[in-house]
């Protein structure tokens, strides 16, 4: 067994030093009175009311949370159906193409899907908007909603879907009352997931995003290179809250669906 050394400790606290304090720093700075964010001034929260009072980042903030609504629910359906179809239909034909186009969005870098995405959106003739970013997002979000559900369906217990479909049910059937239940938590982590990179990205919404549909993140990168304001670090506070509940929520359900599967096996190991 090996020991904690100081060496070990003062590597992980260097590297979560690193990590966050830029963040640590940016959310103190968003409760500082002073209009200059490095020079403070004493605590106030008056910048949050500031931008509760700006149309802009309010506008902006809502097409983000539609766009990340919309396309983490469709991405959640498709993702769920390509695990589905990856783990349960076992070899087909074209299996190898299907699993490398669905897993392609992970390690293709973000400037190249952007790009391709908007040719397709013009070479179609689709005006880009809302439309076109819950699209792009759906893209590259699905992927990894696939591959939650996938760890999940790998470790399910087929024989409770042999079972029901001995009792008379019908494969849709047996998959809304038996599969879906089970591994409703990590389809859950899925969309949360999808949800939180779809809020974050900046990349491939800059590319498809049109003059009508301006996401926050765009709407942050644009305002930051004419200068930091109080009111971003504000905004980039309660953006980094969001985030942060997004993924400790979906870490807590993976668990918690993983210490379940646990006590299934053991109860079906003593019975």
């Amino acid at each position: 067994m090996r020991r904690f050394t100081w060496f070990n400790a003062t590597s992980l606290t260097l590297g979560f030093v690193f990590l966050y304090m830029p963040m640590v720093i940016l959310v103190i700075y968003s409760f500082n009175a002073s209009k200059l964010v490095t020079v403070w001034a004493g605590f106030s929260t008056k910048w949050y009311g500031e931008l509760v009072q700006n149309e802009a980042f309010l506008d902006a903030a809502w097409v983000t949370f539609r766009v990340a609504v919309f396309s983490s629910t469709i991405a959640t359906v498709l993702g769920t159906m390509a695990a589905y179809v990856l783990v349960r239909s076992g070899r087909f034909f074209g299996r190898t193409l299907f699993s490398g186009m669905i897993y392609a969005p992970l390690v293709m870098p973000e400037v190249i899907t952007g790009l391709s995405l908007l040719l397709l959106f013009i070479g179609i003739g689709l005006d880009r908007g809302i439309l076109t970013i819950v699209l792009a997002h759906t893209t590259f979000s699905m992927c990894y909603v696939s591959v939650v559900v996938s760890s999940r369906l790998v470790s399910f217990d087929k024989s409770l879907e042999e079972a029901a479909l001995d009792l008379g049910c019908t494969p849709m059937q047996s998959f809304r009352l038996v599969t879906l239940p089970i591994i409703a938590p990590a389809v859950i982590s899925g969309w949360l997931l999808a949800f939180t990179l779809s809020l974050d990205d900046l990349v491939i919404a800059s590319f498809t995003s049109g003059p009508s549909a301006t996401t926050l993140p765009i709407k942050i990168f644009s305002a930051v290179r004419l200068g930091v304001s109080p009111e971003i670090n504000a905004l980039s506070t309660i953006m980094i809250a969001i985030v942060t509940v997004g993924v400790i929520s979906a870490s807590l359900i993976s668990k918690r669906s993983v210490v379940r599967q646990k006590q299934e096996e053991q109860e079906a190991a003593q019975s």
